[in-house]
C-alpha cells in the first residue's frame, strides 16, 4: 500500500493556496473548486504551476478537516479573493508514497504512522498529501500515487 518510507529534508517552495475548513463527508465538494479558483487567479496573473497540487492539514483530520488546498509555483502569488500567497517550509520529513484510491488513504497514513513511531521518530501536528497521479490520469484507483509527507524530530 505504501513504497519504503524515507526521511528527507525539503526545500522551501512557494505556494498558491486556499484555506477551508469542512466535514470530513464534504471534501470531495471542496477540492476541484478550490484547485479550480487557483487555477483561475495563476493564470490571471501569468504564473505556472510547478508541479502537482497538494493539501496541507494543520493537524490530523478527524470528523472536520482543516487544511490547505495548495499548487507550488516558482513566483510569489498576489493575494486575489481566497487565494493567499504562502511557503511550504524545509523541513526534515518522513514521506512515503501511497498506492490507490482515496478512500483507502486513511489506512496508508496509519501504515505510515506506524512506521515514524517505529523508527525513534515524533510527528509534527501537521501533514501534506501530494497528488502525483490520481482520478485524472486515468480510471482504475490501483494506478493512483499520493506522496504522503510528515514533518519529524528523533525521539
Amino acid at each position: 500500500m505504501i513504497d519504503a518510507p524515507q526521511i528527507v529534508r525539503t526545500e522551501l517552495q512557494l505556494m498558491a493556496y486556499i484555506h477551508v475548513t469542512v466535514p470530513r463527508e464534504k471534501i470531495r465538494e471542496v477540492m476541484g473548486p478550490g484547485l479550480a479558483e487557483i487555477h483561475s487567479v495563476l493564470a490571471a496573473q501569468g504564473i505556472a504551476a510547478s508541479g502537482p497540487c497538494f493539501t496541507h492539514h494543520l493537524h490530523n483530520p478527524t470528523d472536520i478537516f482543516d487544511f490547505e488546498i495548495g499548487v507550488p509555483v516558482k513566483q510569489k502569488v498576489a493575494p486575489a479573493d481566497r487565494v493567499k500567497p504562502g511557503e511550504w517550509p524545509a523541513v526534515i520529513v518522513a514521506r512515503t508514497v501511497y498506492h490507490g484510491p482515496y478512500e483507502l488513504l486513511g489506512a496508508g497514513w496509519g501504515e505510515f504512522q506506524a512506521w515514524i513511531a517505529d523508527n525513534g521518530y515524533a510527528s509534527a501536528v501537521d501533514l501534506w498529501e501530494r497528488y502525483l497521479s490520481g482520478p485524472e490520469s486515468g480510471s482504475d484507483p490501483s494506478q493512483w500515487r499520493t506522496e504522503l509527507n510528515r514533518p519529524v524530530t528523533k525521539k
